[in-house]
């Protein structure tokens, strides 16, 4: 049986990211079959069991991931032609006064936050902003089997066999595009579930078939909803809820 990285299996069985793996292994943390394993690039079999100290699990218990209802202007990650990060938006203030989370704001939150998805800068709507290595593998990962929706308004008149092509045939960047399940919503509004994110994925593919996007609002990641959180506010990812 093939070994493997015990970094990598633990990314893999969604332990934790690959990161926090190797850090973790440093810190006498992860036990493999029982036993300790402290050294970086150590491998194991795939029926090997991997388990993690409990000062590993305290650690990702604090970890924090926050959605937030971005609004146009904003980058979802770092700075960049002077615009600014979503994060800035980040403060106590900004928090919505109707988020029923017992977690109590601390700027330390903001270290290591880190966007698990885009959101484009003139787009608005829900954005994930997590600590924990796990979401985000969840949510970007090249597996992830979490879909996404979004409500675009568009100008312009469909191609013929346009709403077909949303839906099943249409390529980028020389690569087929997975199904997805693109309806009109109302006369100037469609509604998308996408299962993959390649940059600016919507508004190339409404080009493609003569539509021009003038605004586009992702609602939902999974089965994590952005419900009534205004624009600029935020609110942490509760105890009950996962993607």
């Amino acid at each position: 049986m093939e070994k493997v990285r015990l970094s990598k299996r633990m990314s893999e069985l969604g332990l934790c990211s690959r990161r926090e793996a190797d850090s973790y292994i440093e810190k006498g943390w992860v036990q493999v079959d029982g036993q300790t394993v402290s050294e970086l690039g150590s491998k194991v079999t795939p029926d090997q069991r991997i388990t993690l100290h409990r000062a590993a699990q305290a650690t990702q218990h604090k970890r924090v991931t926050i959605l937030l209802n971005k609004p146009v202007g904003f980058v979802s990650g770092q700075a960049e032609h002077n615009y600014k990060p979503a994060s800035t938006l980040l403060d106590s203030a900004s928090r919505w006064a109707e988020d029923t989370s017992a977690t109590q704001f601390h700027r330390s939150q903001l270290i290591g936050l880190a966007p698990a998805g885009r959101l484009d800068i003139d787009s608005t709507g829900l954005l994930v902003l997590t600590q924990d290595g796990r979401i985000a593998k969840q949510l970007i990962g090249e597996d992830s089997p979490v879909d996404k929706e979004y409500l675009v308004r568009v100008q312009g008149t469909l191609s013929d066999n346009g709403l077909r092509l949303l839906n099943h045939g249409l390529s980028l960047d020389g690569q087929a595009l997975k199904p997805a399940q693109v309806v009109w919503q109302n006369e100037d509004q469609l509604r998308f579930v996408l299962h993959e994110g390649k940059k600016r994925q919507i508004r190339r593919m409404c080009e493609l078939v003569g539509l021009k996007v003038t605004g586009l609002k992702r609602v939902r990641i999974g089965r994590v909803k952005l419900g009534n959180l205004p624009v600029g506010q935020w609110r942490y990812l509760g105890e009950d809820e996962n993607f």
